[in-house]
């Protein structure tokens, strides 16, 4: 129970924060706003940590990248298992969020006119092509370091690490002071998340005070709709992932092996932590050694079904709740270009990949703190997803680089 606590002590401060100033927001209503100024001082200081945020963490990450070792067959079917496993993720997440509306706001327009800045936008009709040069690129450096140009800094960032990479050992010292710098940028964010409950619970109190009860029933729907997805996703989706890797057997093999992988990765809410008890229920599946050993550390990083599902009941809550008409192509393209944020940057990509969304699809950036709300309340059930994924998938894997019969195999090596 006492690691229980530890583990999700900062995760049950935040939603008790999060309750306490949803009942204070309904009980004094309007009045609530007075703290408004707590939860525009949080939110301030996220904000304006975000462009360092993003530059120090891509450019270092790519910068410190290494040429990987070429695995051959395994990692090209890794790619493939991923890429696939990835998209189904994305539309049971659009199915299920467009078949219940996550939020009803009756609304909307005074919800636009308080998150949305003061700044207005001129609208210019331009070809696609020049709207895309205008989306990733900027003409003056000033610009760059701005987040009204979200998506030109992550370019340029990513261009600015492979710079680096290229550089080698002339870069070394360029990229030794970023790195510090980008530590400094990770105790800023700890400073920040510190004031996290006070900040997030001032600026819901005001929300719900505000719009009454209607956005706080939109995260409890959130949460519930989100929880029954990925418990059905759990047990529907990866026994058919089992069985199309191993049939009958490799169906019995997944169940009776891959509790302590699911418990660990609810029990610490974290996919890192959970690497060597999910890899150990790989082999204990009957995965190849090499195959578990590859697959699971990369899934770690470049493969979460939770996160990617995730994403789109975000796109999809601020969707309904800004009542705007997004195309399915467009959110499945958010959806699985946010994720890869997530899994690219080690920390911090959770910040940019929600400033992301609310960038692509046009909504003010004070809409931040809702995706960070959303995040917090399904991380859990996410986390679970995440790792429980890397070990179906390390089956599927296992079918098309070994064939039908590689449990057989597996067995026949360990005897």
């Amino acid at each position: 129970m006492k690691k229980f606590l530890k583990n999700y002590k900062s995760y049950l401060i935040l939603i008790g924060s999060i309750i306490l100033g949803t009942i204070m927001g309904l009980i004094f209503k309007e009045k609530a706003a007075i703290v408004s100024p707590l939860g525009d001082l949080f939110l301030n200081m996220l904000l304006v940590i975000v462009v360092p945020l993003i530059f120090l963490t891509l450019s270092t990450s790519i910068g410190r990248m290494k040429q990987p070792k070429r695995i051959g067959k395994i990692l090209g079917t890794i790619i493939l298992v991923f890429v696939f496993t990835s998209i189904v993720s994305v539309f049971v997440g659009l199915g299920t969020s467009k078949m219940f509306k996550l939020v009803d706001v009756k609304d909307t327009n005074s919800i636009k006119e308080v998150l949305t800045e003061d700044t207005e936008v001129e609208k210019e009709d331009v070809n696609f092509l020049q709207k895309t040069v205008d989306t990733i690129t900027v003409n003056d450096f000033s610009k760059v370091l701005s987040r009204d140009n979200m998506i030109a800094l992550i370019v340029f960032s990513i261009l600015f690490g492979i710079s680096i990479n290229m550089s080698k050992g002339k870069g070394e010292k360029l990229l030794n002071v970023l790195e510090s710098a980008n530590h400094v940028v990770q105790s800023f964010i700890k400073l920040i998340m510190y004031y996290a409950p006070i900040g997030l619970g001032c600026y819901f109190a005001s929300l719900v005070g505000t719009f009454g009860g209607e956005i706080a029933a939109g995260y409890g729907k959130t949460f519930i709709i989100y929880t029954v997805v990925a418990v059905l996703f759990y047990f529907i989706v990866y026994s058919l992932y089992a069985f199309i890797a191993g049939g009958k057997n490799g169906f019995v093999s997944y169940w009776k092996n891959i509790l302590p992988a699911t418990l660990t990765s609810l029990g610490t809410c974290s996919s890192a932590a959970s690497i060597p008890v999910n890899t150990m229920c790989a082999k204990n599946i009957g995965v190849p050694d090499d195959i578990a050993d590859t697959t699971i550390p990369l899934g770690t990083s470049f493969h979460k079904d939770g996160s990617i599902i995730g994403s789109v009941f975000k796109i999809m809550f601020l969707v309904c709740l800004f009542n705007s008409d997004v195309s399915s192509l467009k959110i499945l393209g958010i959806a699985l270009l946010a994720t890869l944020l997530v899994t690219a940057v080690p920390i911090g990509g959770g910040t940019i990949s929600e400033m992301l969304i609310i960038t692509m699809l046009g909504f003010p950036v004070s809409a931040l703190p809702i995706l960070t709300i959303i995040a917090t309340i399904i991380d859990p059930p996410a986390t679970m997803l995440n790792v429980v994924g890397d070990s179906a998938s390390s089956m599927l894997v296992s079918r098309l680089v070994d064939g039908k019969h590689w449990m057989k195999k597996r067995s026949s090596l360990i005897e």
